[in-house]
């Protein structure tokens, strides 16, 4: 069942997103060449005590099948697309890193993603990550009343298509609220015109993830979790949580 907010529920989501904001902020700030996916996890961590807010992420399982998350954060590493698990890896100068976060406070879900170099950019990870976050702008863009979600989906394609980026619609965007995933799905690729007519009210996560090598084809190591590139080549992930309304779309996991 599809939900929408009130303009009241749509600030309480604010605050969540706000909390998310910040641990994104602290990890950007942390992380470097030497540094182990468990330190970033473990700071993002402490910004949800400080704020009083719980992890999404933590414990989640989907699927009988798939053992409970270990952490608050996915961290994914060059070829990892989505759902890197925060071990005891060492970040390297020229890697490329995503962060996913995801943060509940007073029963409010936010969620958003961020990717980018690790020391010395590579021009061509620059260039991918440009591209995705190009891409959730023009999502971002077409979050408005009237408009349909295959509208949302079409424009991040568009840009991806463009940038010569492997694109799969396994996994995307999807609404938020109570809980992380809610209805609908929004897909990274579709066809404008088409699916749920957007309405003042819904709240969803858009959330562009493009793989360099130009294949959209993926495979998930035997944690049941990391999915990476079929190709080895690497991806980026860029999400924020945006509620559609009357005024446009509001950006509720924007900095404070």
């Amino acid at each position: 069942m599809i939900e929408l907010r009130t303009p009241g529920e749509i600030d309480a989501m604010r605050a969540a997103g706000a909390v998310v904001a910040d641990m994104h902020a602290a990890v950007h700030a942390l992380a470097a060449p030497g540094v182990r996916l468990s330190e970033l996890d473990a700071v993002a961590r402490q910004v949800l005590a400080d704020a009083g807010a719980t992890s999404p992420f933590l414990g989640y399982a989907p699927l009988q099948s798939t053992p409970p998350f270990p952490g608050v954060l996915c961290l994914s590493v060059n070829d990892v697309a989505l759902h890197g698990i925060p071990t005891a890896q060492e970040l390297e100068d020229g890697d490329l890193l995503s962060v996913d976060a995801g943060a509940t406070l007073d029963g409010w879900v936010g969620d958003a993603a961020r990717t980018y170099p690790i020391g010395t950019p590579r021009p061509e990870d620059v260039q991918l990550v440009e591209t995705t976050e190009r891409a959730l702008a023009a999502g971002i863009a077409a979050a408005v009343v009237g408009n349909k979600i295959g509208d949302i989906s079409a424009a991040i394609g568009a840009v991806g298509r463009a940038g010569g980026c492997g694109i799969n619609t396994d996994q995307g965007g999807h609404g938020v609220g109570r809980s992380m995933h809610e209805a609908p799905s929004v897909p990274n690729e579709g066809r404008a015109g088409r699916g749920l007519p957007l309405r003042a009210g819904l709240v969803i996560a858009i959330e562009p993830w493009f793989l360099a090598g130009g294949s959209d084809d993926y495979r998930v190591d035997a944690d049941g979790w990391t999915l990476r590139s079929a190709d080895g080549s690497r991806a980026a992930h860029v999400e924020h949580t945006v509620a559609v309304t009357a005024d446009g779309p509001r950006i509720l996991t924007a900095p404070r």
